[in-house]
């Protein structure tokens, strides 16, 4: 009889348990919730050992011999690149045991220890950028301050495709760096009544649409130079910009970084509370 009473309550407290758990699984995440994860993904991001907070240096290169303290050199010929690293070093190529060899622009990185480098290519120029994961920029890292989240800022835009994607030029932070990107078209957004717009790029290989833009909060609020976003590609239309999501471009972390500035046309006259704020401790 005892036993038959213990089983159950056993039964029972498993239908509660298993109930609970469903329901909770089944809750949708709220849309405050989402924006919340977003941040944290975001912030974990900035985190990772050879992340922006870990970039140290920025080399531009030249033709031929290149030294690279502390990791080997990059010898570069008619645009092929090759790195040798230092006697004795264990260098790792994308994870995997690396001593010497061709390596790819924009795509491999080698570490050596707690240092990594890897090359771009901007503007038809090679350059190399240097990690430190023990750098105390990454150590004492604590967050980033945002605006308080607020729907009003999740803004619905009318699309407006071009006939054919059109080549742009993309100014930076370096003074006669120049990008080039590749406009799809342009986005409608409607702010307090008043109608901008705002030209995004298509990034390689990317299917989200790429946003530089700044706005009046800038060098004050948020930084100097504007801000980031990304949204999916148009549905309908329409397009979908969350500036809950906006945040700090990388030069906002480091010095070392090619950050893109907003073109004159993404220039918003209005403030846009809504997104990460500065980061003062660069």
């Amino acid at each position: 009889m005892e036993w038959n009473h213990f089983l159950k309550i056993f039964f029972i407290l498993i239908c509660t348990f298993t109930g609970l758990f469903s329901q909770d699984s089944l809750r949708k995440e709220s849309y405050q919730e989402s924006i919340d994860r977003w941040h944290v993904e975001r912030v974990s991001g900035l985190k990772k050992e050879h992340g922006w907070l870990s970039l140290i240096a920025l080399n531009w290169m030249k033709e031929g011999e290149n030294l690279i303290a502390g990791i080997g050199t990059i010898t570069i010929v008619n645009g092929t690149l090759h790195l040798k690293v230092n006697s004795g070093a264990a260098g790792k190529l994308n994870g995997k045991e690396f001593t010497s060899g061709v390596i790819t622009a924009d795509k491999d990185k080698i570490s050596v220890g707690p240092k990594a480098v890897a090359v771009i290519q901007r503007g038809g120029r090679y350059a190399v950028r240097v990690w430190d994961a023990e750098t105390p920029a990454r150590k004492n890292f604590n967050g980033i301050e945002r605006y308080s989240v607020d729907a009003k800022w999740k803004i619905t835009a009318k699309w407006i495709p071009y006939d054919v994607p059109k080549k742009v030029e993309i100014p930076t932070v370096i003074p006669d760096l120049i990008q080039e990107g590749i406009a799809p078209g342009i986005a409608l957004l409607t702010i307090d009544g008043n109608e901008y717009r705002l030209e995004p790029t298509i990034e390689e290989e990317s299917d989200e649409l790429f946003f530089v833009f700044s706005d009046k909060t800038n060098g004050r609020e948020t930084y100097g130079a504007g801000r980031f976003l990304y949204s999916d590609m148009p549905n309908n239309g329409i397009v979908i910009l969350d500036f809950n999501k906006a945040y700090n471009p990388p030069c906002a972390f480091t010095d070392f970084a090619t950050c893109p500035v907003p073109t004159p046309g993404n220039r918003l006259p209005v403030r846009v509370t809504a997104g990460e704020k500065n980061f003062h401790s660069h």
